[in-house]
């Protein structure tokens, strides 16, 4: 059976903003994903899946349930590392990162894997069959309508996102293996709002909607309707541009860990959270962590006060203190004013 031909990343029309988040999760997967906030029929799971078929394959090691990097010995999983100890060495095999969907009516079995206790009483040993988190480790993990998430499957949720790594105890018996994903979370405002405790875990966010140029949304029906005709052909037209942005991020993720920022850019930063209200330090260090992968998406090696105002756009919107009946948008006058000053 075929597989089905996905939209291509660069051939989605605007939307500069949502493309670019998530372009620079994929570059630096600790900034903490993003929330896609938008309403329908604005190419919110369509850049999802087309970033995942972008990106060239990873190294993972062979036959692994939990895609392992054999290259990163201490976040090994157990099985990965007992046959690091007995063979000196892991067998490798190339893996095309993915997008891994959590239903909103997902159980938390299904999302932390269960454990087999009448296995290990009887045998003595581990029995895992494992879950979403399991198969999201290393890829994307998108969860549409996130507003309507079970609470108990938002607080697994967020404790793997922040250790790294997924922990199931039954009975007195525990597993874990590693658990480090892109969290990618869409939802519509009207259909209720996300919890607090959510919504700062994820690096950055935006909000979408329908182009309101003629000229864009035309656009956007040509593109739809040759896509349809003919995926292939559509695709093959877009090649050279998707080639071209996969080379960007993979020379930027190389890059990332010698990009280097001044003293002064990381006290604008500061300056920035507490002029608006900011609370707690996390918003700081995701404009930082954000702004130094920006120059390294650009290839450069410093950040300089571009990269750390586009990085506020992504960083601070949803973290801003919020009363009653506000929808906490980025008073962006106020940014300017900071940037200003520290210029």
């Amino acid at each position: 059976m075929k597989r089905k031909a996905v939209f291509p990343f660069t051939a989605i029309v605007g939307q500069n903003d949502m493309k670019l988040s998530l372009i620079l999760n994929v570059i630096n997967p600790a900034l903490g994903g993003v929330l896609i906030k938008g309403e329908k029929g604005t190419a919110k799971s369509t850049a999802v899946r087309a970033l995942a078929e972008l990106l060239p394959a990873m190294e993972s090691v062979h036959g692994c349930r939990f895609h392992c990097n054999p290259h990163e010995t201490n976040h090994l999983c157990d099985n990965c590392a007992s046959l690091l100890k007995v063979q000196k060495s892991l067998s490798v095999e190339s893996v095309k990162m993915r997008v891994v969907e959590l239903p909103v009516n997902a159980t938390e079995d299904r999302v932390v894997g269960t454990l087999d206790i009448e296995h290990a009483i009887k045998k003595g040993e581990k029995k895992f069959d494992p879950g979403i988190l399991a198969q999201s480790n290393r890829n994307i993990l998108y969860v549409d309508e996130i507003n309507l998430l079970d609470d108990h499957v938002v607080d697994v949720l967020l404790d793997a996102a922040a250790m790294g790594i997924n922990t199931v105890e039954r009975e007195g018996i525990s597993y874990s293996h590693p658990a480090k994903f892109v969290l990618v979370g869409t939802m519509n405002p009207e259909e209720g709002d996300i919890r607090p405790q959510l919504l700062d875990r994820f690096g950055l966010s935006v909000i979408v909607r329908g182009e309101h140029d003629p000229t864009q949304r035309v656009e956007v029906i040509k593109r739809r309707l040759a896509y349809e005709q003919d995926a292939d052909a559509f695709i093959n037209t877009y090649a050279t541009k998707q080639n071209e942005l996969a080379q960007k991020i993979i020379t930027a993720r190389n890059l990332l860990n010698t990009v280097s920022i001044d003293d002064k850019l990381l006290e604008t930063a500061a300056r920035l959270s507490i002029e608006l209200g900011v609370d707690g330090h996390r918003a700081d260090i995701t404009v930082i962590k954000t702004a130094l992968t920006i120059a390294a998406f650009n290839n450069r090696m410093s950040v300089n006060m571009d990269d750390i105002k586009t990085a506020a756009k992504l960083v601070l919107p949803h973290r801003m203190r919020r009363r009653p009946f506000e929808n906490g948008e980025l008073d962006w006058t106020k940014v300017e004013a900071v940037l200003n000053d520290n210029a």
